[in-house]
């Protein structure tokens, strides 16, 4: 039902509805893979704070990967760890709250954290930004986004709430459906989620499922998103060959990569994007 065979007839029957769907974002102008910041520049900024995406702005790099939490009050936060402790003061701050999980704290007392620090001294003071905050900045520098939903098993209806925050910032209207949003996760329900909620929705699923299951995937996930260690240029072109929710191929974007010759290598393998923490590094090797 999914094989690239029937995209053709697909996409007649989607017609003029077919202007809803996302385009796809991937290998635009010289077909160079997409370069996509990974929690913003976080090789030269405190991953997923404000500043990371300012960094990633003045590298001129247009997409921008972040992670999404919850807090005790409901507040969706932007942070890679359920766990406060690697990326903030929160030891010195809250000593006595271990293990210092961010859904046990409130947006408040985590708005209070300094998320700089760990990083660099010239970054002190940067703090966790909420999602809201975040997609403004990437908004700001006129960026498109990578969208995470980390851990949704901690946090029931995580998708629900993600799309919400997203439509009353703006970014559920065509323009940015049509090739600025990817909501990705490792939880292929939590994909599944998403796109029975907003159809509209491109979606992507982390991870590298067996071949055998992909027509599974091609139903809801409009890409597959695996790590570069389990890549190979056989199943790249394998994941392509179906066809996803939107009536077109299904688009590969790997990660981590942040050194030329393994970019060079994935790039080899006809990858869409590749997730990086160093954005300039991978931008030189592969002219995306």
């Amino acid at each position: 039902m999914h094989a690239r065979a029937v995209a053709a007839s697909t996409t007649a029957l989607l017609g003029t509805a077919a202007l809803l769907f996302p385009v796809s974002p991937a290998r635009a102008a010289g077909g160079s893979p997409l370069v996509i910041a990974h929690r913003g520049a976080s090789a030269y900024a405190p991953e997923n704070t404000l500043a990371a995406v300012d960094r990633a702005a003045g590298l001129g790099i247009r997409w921008v990967e972040n992670d999404v939490q919850r807090t005790r009050d409901g507040e969706l936060v932007v942070l890679h760890d359920d766990n406060l402790r690697r990326t903030t003061d929160v030891e010195e701050v809250y000593p006595d709250r271990a293990p210092w999980k961010v859904k046990d704290f409130t947006a408040a007392e985590i708005a209070r954290l300094d998320a700089g620090s760990w990083f660099a001294p010239a970054y002190a003071g940067a703090r966790v930004p909420t999602l809201e905050q975040f997609v403004n900045r990437v908004e700001h520098h006129h960026q498109k986004l990578l969208l995470e939903i980390k851990n949704p098993e901690l946090y029931p209806g995580i998708e629900r709430q993600t799309l919400k925050v997203l439509g009353n910032e703006g970014w559920l209207d065509r323009s940015h459906l049509a090739g600025r949003l990817i909501v990705q996760s490792f939880s292929a329900d939590s994909v599944r989620t998403v796109h029975e909620l907003k159809p509209a929705v491109k979606t992507g699923f982390l991870g590298t499922p067996p071949v055998a299951d992909l027509p599974v995937y091609a139903g809801f996930a409009d890409q597959i998103n695996p790590s570069y260690g389990s890549l190979s240029a056989a199943y790249t072109s394998s994941v392509q060959a179906f066809t996803g929710p939107h009536g077109r191929p299904l688009e590969v974007l790997t990660w981590t990569v942040d050194d030329a010759a393994t970019a060079q290598r994935v790039a080899g393998y006809g990858v869409d994007g590749i997730i990086t923490n160093k954005p300039d590094v991978v931008r030189e090797a592969v002219g995306g």
